[in-house]
């Protein structure tokens, strides 16, 4: 069997077990035992192997990659890179914007669904966007410490970084930099061969996840939150199958049912991991074998898209904020939510690419807009499968907009030339 059909065999088995042990056993100790002490830690192992390896692989992929580019290329990549991004953002949460208002989830959710809200875990808000001048976002993405930015999760941070560095490296002539650059190559090689070994646990990581999730949950919760659900599945879906379909075919000039055939092992990952961070690796390996994306565009525009790329996640968060609005009956106007579309965008592109990386910035909006922030205590239930899906719509997008990025760039040099322009032949 292929990857990704094992990865799908993992996730039906898992689900589909879940869904049965939920039916029959209900909420027995016994049960809730075994997915508290067996899988879930099976399945939070394997997140973390993943996420283990995506520090060094993006300061290697980003270093490797920019220090093989023209400089000339670089700044060209940079502003494509995140001109698609913005504009892709901006389309996507105006999509769930649209589909909230016209469908309207909220009204008339039963006093049921919404005493759930009252026994939801405590959320810790998000900080509130203090100064948005360009100087102040531009003074927050350098960090003061390179380290510390890779151990609190600051991937932006850790990504600027690597950019100078590989800057840095590009411009050095000289043969003890040109070792420093090959040893880099050899840690990106030796992250690569540890996800090889990583995704063959896969089948049974994500089945372990699927089992926790579906065990606990059932059915219950997701038949009472349906037309919530089925807004921001309805949103995701166009997003990615009409918007993604349409950017890949006129802005990268291929097939887009070849580009989904292509992808399919990152977006199986994706789904599954529910983290664009710790899908990185797979969506680098298919860029490459895949796809057959330029190496040194594919390793920029991936590693930076992981964390800055985020459509599903600007989509979910503004869904979601105009749900419990509906919810509570707190009337939103157009220049309100132009300000939550606002913020969604900027979320989205500094929400961290982890699993429910996006439920703390939902909650600062909620206060913003004097919506009672115990409501996330409905969606709590439903987020992690609803997590999968703009994840999945997430690592999408950072594969669609590197296509669009390496139509028109060079093709990588092959490996023979390589070595025969080399200083050491």
């Amino acid at each position: 069997m292929k990857p990704h059909q094992k990865m799908l065999l993992g996730i039906s088995v898992g689900a589909v077990a879940g869904l049965v042990a939920n039916a029959v056993f209900g909420d027995a100790p016994w049960l809730r035992g075994v997915v508290e002490h067996v899988t879930n830690p099976v399945g939070q192992l394997f997140i973390r192997l993943l996420l283990m390896l995506v520090v060094p692989l993006l300061f290697s992929a980003l270093v490797v990659g920019v220090a093989e580019l023209d400089l000339k290329q670089v700044g060209r990549l940079g502003a494509r890179t995140l001109g698609y991004t913005v504009v892709f953002s901006v389309i996507s949460v105006l999509i769930g914007l649209l589909l909230v208002n016209t469908l309207r989830p909220g009204d008339g959710l039963s006093d049921e669904a919404r005493a759930l809200a009252r026994t939801g875990t405590q959320i810790k808000a998000a900080p509130p966007p203090g100064d948005t001048s360009v100087g102040a976002l531009f003074m927050s993405m350098v960090p003061t410490n390179p380290l510390k930015a890779a151990a609190d999760g600051d991937m932006i941070g850790l990504i600027v970084f690597s950019l100078i560095f590989g800057l840095g490296l590009a411009l050095t002539p000289g043969e003890p930099a040109r070792r420093l650059k090959d040893s880099i190559q050899g840690l990106y090689d030796v992250m690569m061969r540890l996800i090889d070994g990583v995704l063959k646990l896969a089948p049974i990581g994500v089945g372990a996840l699927l089992f926790s999730m579906t065990a606990r949950l059932g059915f219950h919760i997701l038949g009472q939150l349906a037309s919530y659900v089925g807004v921001v599945l309805l949103a995701l879906g166009l997003h990615m199958f009409v918007v993604y379909s349409l950017s890949v075919r006129f802005l990268g000039g291929r097939n887009p049912v070849e580009f989904f055939r292509s992808s399919r092992l990152a977006i199986v990952t994706a789904f599954s991991t529910s983290s664009s961070s710790a899908t990185l690796p797979t969506a680098l390996k298919v860029a490459e074998e895949n796809l057959h994306l330029p190496r040194s565009v594919a390793r920029f525009v991936l590693t930076a898209g992981s964390a800055m790329n985020q459509n599903g996640t600007a989509l979910f968060e503004g869904v979601t904020v105009l749900f419990l609005a509906q919810v509570y009956g707190v009337d939103l106007g157009l220049g309100q939510q132009a300000v939550i579309m606002f913020i969604c965008v900027l979320a989205g592109i500094g929400t961290a690419g982890v699993p429910a990386g996006s439920i703390p910035v939902i909650a600062m909006i909620l206060g913003m807009f004097n919506i009672p922030v115990e409501g996330l205590g409905l969606i709590l239930g439903v987020d992690r499968f609803l997590d999968m899906c703009r994840t999945t719509l997430n690592v999408t997008g950072d594969l669609a907009a590197a296509v669009y990025v390496s139509r028109g760039e060079p093709p990588d040099r092959p490996v023979a030339e390589e070595a025969a322009q080399s200083p050491a032949s």
